[in-house]
C-alpha cells in the first residue's frame, strides 16, 4: 500500500489516468472508459482544455454526465458524475506538473500531526490488489482498530457526518486550502494559482456554479481530502494543546472520543464551525453518541451482520431459508454496508449451485425483492438471480428474467441498475433486449448518445477522442448469463469497506 501524495508527479499522473480512477464504481467488463481516456490524452498531449475551445464549457449545461444510482428504491439518489474526459484529462495535468504535485505534497504535510487524525488519505496497491480493495483495508486498520483501542482510556465516542459532502463543497475553498485564506482571496482572480485553476477546471464541467464537485472519480475524491484536509487543520489551531480527547476522520465521516457528552459537544461545535466555512455541514440524522467505546466503534448493521455471518446455515438449511434471513436484515438495515458484504458472499455461495431447486422462482422473487428495497445491493443479487435463473429449463429463463425486470423496472430514476439488468438479460443465452433510457445502455446497443455536451470544443481530432462508441470493448450479447463472483469484485471489494 502507498500513499499518493509519495507518488511522483508522474506516477500520480498514471494513476489517475487509469480507468478505475476516472469513475471507481462497478460496470460490467464489457464497458471500460480506457481507451476513450487514453485516446484524449493522447490528442491533448499535456495541455489543457482551453487550448482545444471555441467558447467557454462553464456556459454550457451537460458538459459532465450525470449517472445516476438510486439509494433506497425511492426518492434517495445518489448522482455519480462522469466529467467530461477532457476537462478531466486537463485538470490532471494541471494537478501533476512538477511544480503543482510538489506544492500539494507539502500541503498535506502541514495537515498532518494535528489533532484529527485522518484515515482517508487515497491510497494505491503497489502488489495484485486492487486500489478500491487498497483503500478497504486502510480503513479496517486506521479506522476500527485504532477506534478499539480508544476504549482504554475514553468513555464515550460521538459519530457524525457531512451533510452531501461532495454536493455542497464551495470550490473557491479549494484555492484557501492549498494557499491559506488571505493569500487565496488576494489573487482571487489570478490564473497563476493552483487553487484557481482547480477551481476553473470543475466549474467549467457544472454551468458555472462554485458549489459542489462531481462524485465518482479518484481525482475528486483527492480534491476533497484537500479540502476536508484544511478543516483538519482549522480544527487543529482552534484546539492545539488540548489532550483530553481524540479525532478519527475517514473522508466525511468523524469519530470524537471523550470522557463526558459536554465535552464531545463542544468539540462538535468546533468542527461544524469549520466546515461551515468551506461550505458543509454536518448531517444531524446521522449524528449519534455511545457511551460504550467498544460497542461504539462498530456500526450496529456490522455487528448485526457479524451475527448473521453464515445466514444462519445450522437452522437454516435451504437456500430458500437462508435467503429470508437476508431479506429479513435488509428491511431492518435496507442498503446498509453490511447488507451488501452478506449479500456478495451469498452470491459466492449460490455460484455453487448445480441443480434447480423446485422453489426456484420463490428464490428468484426473494433474491427481487432485496434489490427493490435495496438497490445498491443489484450488482450482487444479479449475480445470484443470473445463478438461479441459468438452472430454470431454457422455456422458463426469459420469463423469469422479464418479471425481474418488470419489477426493477418500478425504482425510479436509476440508470446504475438498468446498466446492470443489460448486462442480466442481453447475452445471447437469454436473449433480452434492453429498452432502457440510459444513455449508456443505448451505446451498449450500438446507438449514437450523447454522454457529454461537446458544442465548446473547436478541435476536431480531441472531438475524434471524444467518441463514445470506443467505451464498449465487446459484446453485452457474448457475455456468460452468469455472472462470477470475480466479475464485481470492486462491488465486493467496497462492501468490506463499511
Amino acid at each position: 500500500m502507498k500513499r499518493l501524495i509519495d507518488l511522483t508527479n508522474i506516477e500520480a499522473k498514471q494513476h489517475f489516468l487509469k480507468c478505475s480512477s476516472y469513475f471507481n464504481g462497478d460496470l460490467p467488463k464489457y464497458i471500460s472508459f480506457q481507451p476513450l481516456i487514453t485516446a484524449v490524452s493522447k490528442v491533448m498531449n499535456g495541455a489543457g482544455f482551453n487550448q482545444f475551445k471555441s467558447s467557454n464549457p462553464s456556459d454550457s449545461s451537460g458538459v459532465n454526465y450525470n449517472l445516476i444510482a438510486n439509494k433506497d428504491g425511492k426518492l434517495a439518489w445518489r448522482p455519480y458524475e462522469l466529467m467530461h474526459p477532457a476537462i478531466y484529462v486537463s485538470l490532471v495535468n494541471v494537478v501533476c506538473e512538477d511544480e503543482s504535485w510538489t506544492l500539494i505534497k507539502d500541503r498535506f504535510s502541514e495537515f498532518e500531526n494535528g489533532v484529527v487524525d485522518c484515515c482517508s488519505a487515497p491510497v494505491m496497491s503497489v502488489d495484485h490488489q486492487s486500489d478500491v480493495a487498497t483503500q478497504v483495508m486502510n480503513w479496517w486498520q486506521k479506522v476500527e482498530q485504532r477506534s478499539l483501542t480508544y476504549s482504554l482510556e475514553f468513555s464515550h465516542v460521538f459519530h457524525t457526518d457531512v451533510a452531501d459532502c461532495y454536493g455542497s463543497l464551495y470550490t473557491h475553498s479549494i484555492s484557501w486550502a492549498l494557499h491559506g485564506v488571505e493569500n487565496a482571496k488576494q489573487d482571487r482572480r489570478k490564473n497563476s494559482l493552483l487553487g484557481n485553476k482547480i477551481d476553473s477546471h470543475i466549474q467549467a464541467g457544472r454551468y458555472g456554479q462554485t458549489n459542489g464537485i462531481s462524485q465518482g472519480s479518484v481525482l475528486m475524491d483527492f480534491v476533497a481530502e484537500i479540502v476536508l484536509g484544511f478543516v483538519d487543520l482549522e480544527i487543529s489551531l482552534e484546539l492545539q494543546g488540548q489532550s483530553d480527547f481524540r479525532i478519527l476522520r475517514y473522508r466525511d465521516d468523524y469519530r470524537i472520543f471523550t470522557n463526558s457528552d459536554d465535552r464531545a459537544e463542544e468539540i462538535l461545535k468546533i468542527i461544524s464551525d469549520k466546515l461551515r466555512v468551506v461550505g458543509m455541514r454536518l448531517g444531524v440524522s446521522k449524528t449519534y453518541s455511545c457511551r460504550n467505546v467498544v460497542e461504539g466503534s462498530i456500526k450496529p448493521d456490522k455487528l448485526a451482520g457479524i451475527e448473521l455471518q453464515d445466514l444462519g446455515t445450522t437452522n437454516a438449511k435451504t437456500i430458500q431459508k437462508q435467503l429470508l434471513r437476508l431479506h429479513s436484515f435488509g428491511q431492518r438495515h435496507p442498503n446498509s454496508g453490511a447488507l451488501r458484504r452478506i449479500v456478495s458472499e451469498f452470491h459466492v455461495n449460490i455460484s455453487k449451485q448445480k441443480e434447480a431447486p423446485d422453489d426456484l422462482e420463490v428464490q428468484v422473487a426473494i433474491a427481487t425483492d432485496i434489490a427493490f428495497v435495496s438497490p445498491a445491493t443489484f450488482p450482487a443479487v444479479a449475480g445470484i438471480l443470473s445463478r438461479l435463473i441459468s438452472l430454470a429449463p431454457d422455456s422458463e429463463k426469459g420469463p423469469l428474467w422479464e418479471k425481474v425486470r418488470n419489477k426493477m423496472a418500478r425504482v425510479p430514476y436509476n440508470g446504475y441498475l438498468e446498466i446492470w439488468l443489460q448486462r442480466v438479460t442481453q447475452p445471447a443465452t437469454i436473449n433480452i433486449q434492453c429498452s432502457s433510457n440510459e444513455a449508456i445502455c443505448k451505446i451498449v446497443n450500438g446507438s449514437n448518445e450523447k454522454l457529454w455536451e461537446n458544442d465548446w470544443i473547436s478541435s476536431q481530432h480531441l472531438l475524434e477522442a471524444l467518441d463514445v462508441s470506443q467505451i464498449v470493448i465487446s459484446s453485452a450479447e457474448d457475455e456468460s448469463e452468469v455472472i462470477e463472483p470475480a466479475e464485481i469484485q470492486l462491488f465486493t471489494q467496497n462492501a468490506w469497506s463499511y
